[in-house]
Formats: structure tokens, C-alpha cells, sequence
């Protein structure tokens, strides 16, 4: 599982540093596809900062934090901050879908990668905690 989540974490990086890239470019976005999926003007918003931090950045920083813990094998810490991730991805949907009304395809990648990995560390918790009992019944 470790792995899996790992791979997922370095997907995230690449996804969080494109739309970084988007964050600090003036060029015309490649991901600008209609007037509903434009990742220029959701990352030149001003939801696209907080406290003075590109979300993109944020996003990277916390895709790697991710890796590292998974790869320590710290299972709960990988759930609790991937709860955290998913809680915040989802308030930025928000914000695209209520607000701005446009939606960044690097931004909907993100989200079903955060969520994937909320889904698996899960599943990690869970299996450990079997295993314990298991461990404890037969002992």
C-alpha cells in the first residue's frame, strides 16, 4: 500500500508544480479549454493565495509530506493529513464551482488524487488494526 501511495504522492507533486507554473506564468494556459475549464484564471485569482502562499505550492509541500510519511510506514499520520488535504481541495472545488464558476483541470486531478490517497490510507489504518487483532487474538 505504502507504495501505491507514494506513487500517488509524486503524481500530486507534478500536478501541484504545473499548476504553480500556471500560478507565476502570463502565457496562455494549456489547460485554457472553454470559458467553464480555465486553470489561468483560477490560479490568478485571489483564491489562488493563502496568507501570501501560492495553494499550488501548498499543494506541493503537502504531496511530499505525504511520500515521506508513507514511505516511514507512519499510517495514521498519512490518514489525518490526508483528511486535512482532502478537506482543503475540497473547499477550493468550492470556491471554483460557487465562486469563480470556472474549474482548473489540474485543480480536478489534484482532488481525485488527494481523495485516492485518503481512500488507501484508509484502507492502510484499517488493515493494520486487523492485523494487530489478529495478532492479539492468537497470542
Amino acid at each position: 500500500m505504502r507504495y501505491f501511495i507514494v506513487t500517488l504522492s509524486l503524481a500530486g507533486v507534478i500536478v501541484a508544480a504545473l499548476a504553480l507554473q500556471v500560478h507565476y506564468s502570463t502565457a496562455t494556459e494549456p489547460c485554457s479549454i472553454n470559458a467553464r475549464w480555465d486553470c489561468g484564471i483560477v490560479n490568478h485569482s485571489r483564491y489562488s493565495m493563502f496568507h501570501q502562499v501560492p495553494v499550488a505550492a501548498i499543494g506541493v509541500a503537502g504531496y511530499l509530506l505525504l511520500g515521506i510519511l508513507a514511505w516511514m510506514r507512519r499510517r495514521v499520520l498519512v490518514l489525518i493529513f490526508a483528511i486535512i488535504g482532502l478537506a482543503f481541495s475540497l473547499h477550493l472545488s468550492s470556491v471554483e464551482r460557487n465562486i469563480l464558476e470556472v474549474w482548473c483541470l489540474y485543480c480536478v486531478i489534484s482532488q481525485g488524487i488527494i481523495a485516492l490517497m485518503t481512500l488507501l490510507s484508509l484502507g492502510w489504518v484499517v488493515a493494520q488494526a486487523m492485523m494487530k487483532r489478529r495478532v492479539q487474538g492468537t497470542a
